[in-house]
C-alpha cells in the first residue's frame, strides 16, 4: 500500500463530516431546511432558565449546566451529519441526559427532553416515531414524579409541549416525503408519457414514409435503367417520384402540426394538475368524443385561457368543464363557483371569442359577482369534419396493425 495514501487519506470519515444518508446531504437542495435546523438552537436558551425563572439554583448547577450542554449541542449536530437511521440513538442519547439534568437544572433538564421528542420525528415510519416520542415523554414523568415530586401540573404542560414539538415534525417530515412520493411520480408519469409519444411517432412516421421511400427508391432505380433506352420513360419516372416526394414532405409537415399542437384531451389533463395543485376541485368529462384537428386545437387553447383565468382570478373552488359533439355541433362549457365580475370583458375573453369566431362558432360569457363564471363555446360542424372524426373514431377502434407490413 502507499504509504502517502494511507497517511494523507484517512480511512473512516471523520464523525462531523456529513454522510450521504444523512439529513444534512438531504437538505443540500433546500438551503432554507439547512439554516433551519441551525435557528432551531435558539430554544436552547431555556437551558439557562433556572437563572430567571428560578428563585435558587439548584445545587450542582453551573457543572451540570457546564457538562450537558456541550454535550447536548454535540449530539444534536450529529443527529444531523450522520446516517439519519442513527438519529434515535442520539435521541434517546438526549433524553437520558435530560432525565439525569432535572434535578440540577430543572429547565435545561426538560429542554433536553423537548428536544429528544423532537429529534424522535427525524426517521422512520409515522406510527414508529410516535411510540418513541411517547417513550421519552413517559420516562420524563417517571422520573419528575417518583424521583423528584414534581406537581402533576407542571409535568403535563412539559409533556404537552414535548409531544406537540414532536408531532410537529413526524407530520411535516411525513408530508415532505409524501411529497417527493408525489414529485417522483409525477415525473415517472411524464416519462412513461414522452416514451408512448415518441414510440407513437416513431410508428406514424415509419407507416408515413416507409411505403413512400420504398416507392421513390423503386422509380428512381428504373429510371436510372431506363436513361440510356428510353429518356421519356425515364424523365417521366423522375417526375412521378419528384411528386411523390413532395407529397410525402406535404404529408410529414401535416404530421409534425398534429404533433406540436396540443388537443383538448392534454389541456384537459395539465388543467386537473394545475388546478388541483391551488387547491380547486376540478371535474371533467372522462370519455371525450373525437374531434375534428382544426376544432381540437383551437378549442385545446380557448381551454387553456379559461384555465389560466380561473387560477389567477376567479378565486374558485371547484371548476368544470365539459366537452359534448353531436352531428351538428362541438359544445364546450367552462365553469367555475369564484367571485365572478361584474364588469365587461377583459382581454383574455376577446382573444378567446376571435378564437372561436374564426371556426364559425359562438362563445357565451356569464359572470355574476360571488355568483360563479360560465363559459359556453359551440363550433358548427361541416360535412368534412363528421367524415374526419367518424374515420378517426373507427380507425381508433381497429386493432393496431403491423407497422412493418404497412411498409413492405
Amino acid at each position: 500500500m502507499d504509504a502517502r495514501l494511507s497517511t494523507d487519506t484517512p480511512m473512516v470519515p471523520s464523525w462531523f463530516q456529513p454522510t450521504p444518508d444523512s439529513l444534512w446531504n438531504r437538505y443540500r437542495d433546500k438551503p432554507r431546511l439547512r439554516i433551519g435546523s441551525l435557528f432551531h438552537l435558539v430554544w436552547t436558551v431555556y437551558v439557562f432558565g433556572d437563572l430567571v425563572f428560578a428563585e435558587k439554583l439548584g445545587p450542582y448547577w453551573i457543572p451540570a449546566t457546564a457538562i450537558t450542554f456541550p454535550v447536548f449541542l454535540i449530539l444534536y449536530g450529529l443527529s444531523y451529519v450522520r446516517p439519519v437511521r442513527e438519529a434515535r440513538l442520539y435521541a434517546i442519547a438526549v433524553a437520558l441526559m435530560g432525565y439525569a439534568t432535572l434535578k440540577f437544572n430543572t429547565s435545561g433538564g426538560a429542554c433536553y427532553v423537548i428536544y429528544a421528542c423532537a429529534m424522535m420525528g427525524f426517521d422512520g415510519v409515522p406510527k414508529r416515531c410516535f411510540m418513541g416520542i411517547a417513550a421519552v415523554i413517559a420516562g420524563f414523568m417517571a422520573t419528575a414524579w417518583f424521583l423528584l415530586s414534581w406537581p402533576f401540573a407542571v409535568m403535563a404542560t412539559l409533556s404537552f409541549i414535548a409531544l406537540s414539538v414532536g408531532s410537529v415534525n413526524v407530520i411535516y417530515r411525513f408530508n415532505a416525503q409524501r411529497d417527493a412520493e408525489l414529485k417522483l411520480s409525477h415525473d415517472e408519469v411524464r416519462r412513461l408519457a414522452a416514451a408512448a409519444e415518441r414510440e407513437r411517432i416513431g410508428r406514424d412516421l415509419h407507416d408515413l414514409l416507409g411505403h413512400t421511400l420504398s416507392l421513390i427508391t423503386l422509380k428512381l432505380e428504373l429510371s436510372r435503367r431506363l436513361l440510356d433506352r428510353d429518356a421519356v420513360a425515364a424523365r417521366r419516372e423522375m417526375e412521378e417520384a419528384e411528386q411523390v416526394a413532395r407529397d410525402a414532405l406535404a404529408e410529414v409537415r401535416s404530421a409534425v402540426t398534429g404533433i406540436r399542437a396540443s388537443g383538448v384531451v392534454a389541456e384537459l389533463a395539465a388543467a386537473r394538475l394545475l388546478l388541483n395543485t391551488a387547491m380547486i376541485d376540478f371535474i371533467y368529462t372522462s370519455e371525450m368524443p373525437v374531434l375534428p384537428a382544426r376544432v381540437d386545437a383551437e378549442l385545446a387553447l380557448v381551454l387553456r385561457e379559461a384555465v389560466t383565468n380561473i387560477h389567477r382570478h376567479a378565486g374558485a373552488s371547484c371548476a368544470e368543464v365539459t366537452v359534448a359533439m353531436d352531428t351538428r355541433a362541438c359544445t364546450m362549457t367552462v365553469k367555475d363557483n369564484g367571485r365572478g365580475v361584474d364588469g365587461g370583458e377583459g382581454n383574455g375573453i376577446c382573444g378567446m371569442r376571435e378564437r372561436v369566431r374564426a371556426l364559425g362558432g359562438t362563445l357565451t360569457f356569464e359572470s355574476n359577482r360571488q355568483k360563479g363564471t360560465l363559459l359556453r363555446i359551440e363550433v358548427p360542424l361541416t360535412p368534412t369534419d363528421r367524415l374526419l372524426s367518424q374515420a378517426v373514431a373507427a380507425a381508433a377502434a381497429l386493432p393496431s396493425a403491423d407497422p412493418g407490413r404497412l411498409a413492405s
